[in-house]
């Protein structure tokens, strides 16, 4: 069967972007019976320096994760820096990686153009991000669409590494979800921590309610029938957390006229409230075990490193260091 493999940076609070876009995709492919899932702690040195707020954020993730449906029976979960040859194995793929390659790269060039400050983690992040999928024997990467061109330059370096030092790891493949591949954010933009235009899969009521009434529309009245309502903000939302007929019912009505925004924004918040009400009732539930979310991650570190030794065995062999 094939070995499927996703990572989640804990650089700021999960939201439903990373839930429908990455986190029920994955979820739903453990129960293939070898799935492998890690909290990317490395990946957040590049956005994230309070020491204590990494650690929060990395709980969370692993609260997250457990309380949206992860099943640790059924797949591995752990920390990445817990497995420190990912490191190791970054530096051997680095080394043979084109600088043209990471140049070319849409993700770095997006978040300096908005004002990220560049640095070399944020540079190099696909290297790492190759790492992460070559260690682990990986055949298939759920990803973004957003993500697709990072996938493809892991192939790019694993075909690299085999031709210079004969074949050693597996070229894995991407899966995207055509219909999920892009959530949008608050402001239409990409669903993103970096933009700050998340809805939160977990968090106050009330804060929450406010962000999605605060939701920008145009300015047209309620009474005017909306002939491109499949392409309004608060609809698009609603596709992802509400029934499929109660979405289209609302799309309809917009359509034709007759739907106040206000109501519509209104009807958005209950639907996503809704939704994740199963998984606020487990996360809850979990957090009063701070035990077993730790025991858990460090079963995960025992299983996944026993993986990893045998790949940089390989690995090491290969460029002749051993």
């Amino acid at each position: 069967m094939p070995r499927i493999l996703t990572g989640i940076t804990p650089s700021g609070t999960l939201h439903i972007g990373n839930y429908f876009g990455a986190m029920r995709p994955a979820i739903e492919l453990q129960a293939g019976g070898d799935a492998f899932y890690f909290i990317a702690d490395y990946h957040s040195l590049t956005a994230v320096t309070d020491p204590v707020e990494r650690r929060a954020y990395t709980q969370g993730i692993a609260l997250d994760w457990l309380a949206c449906g992860l099943d640790p029976a059924k797949a591995v979960f752990w920390r990445q820096s817990d497995v420190p040859q990912v490191c190791e194995l970054t530096w051997l793929l680095g080394s043979l990686t084109p600088m043209g390659l990471l140049e070319r790269a849409h993700s770095y060039k997006d978040k300096t153009a908005k004002g990220i400050s560049p640095n070399f983690g944020l540079f190099a992040y696909p290297v790492l991000m190759a790492a992460d999928i070559l260690l682990y024997d990986t055949n298939v990467v759920p990803v973004g669409r957003d993500q697709k061109q990072h996938l493809e330059m892991t192939r790019d370096i694993a075909i690299k590494y085999n031709q210079t030092y004969g074949e050693t790891f597996v070229v894995p493949e991407e899966r995207i979800a055509e219909e999920v591949a892009v959530i949008p954010g608050l402001d239409g933009q990409k669903m993103s921590k970096s933009y700050g235009n998340t809805i939160e899969i977990f968090g106050d009521e009330k804060a929450l309610r406010k962000k999605v009434m605060g939701i920008v529309m145009d300015s047209r009245t309620p009474q005017e029938p909306k002939p491109d309502a499949e392409k309004n903000l608060a609809i698009q939302l609603l596709k992802f957390v509400a029934p499929a007929e109660v979405a289209v019912d609302f799309e309809n009505r917009l359509r034709a006229g007759g739907l106040g925004y206000g109501d519509l924004k209104k009807a958005l918040f209950e639907h996503y409230w809704s939704c994740f009400a199963p998984y606020r009732a487990k996360r809850a539930e979990l957090a009063a075990s701070p035990d077993y979310v730790e025991q858990v991650l460090r079963d995960g570190a025992q299983r996944a490193h026993a993986v990893a030794e045998k790949t940089m065995a390989r690995a090491l062999k290969a460029c002749g260091l051993r």
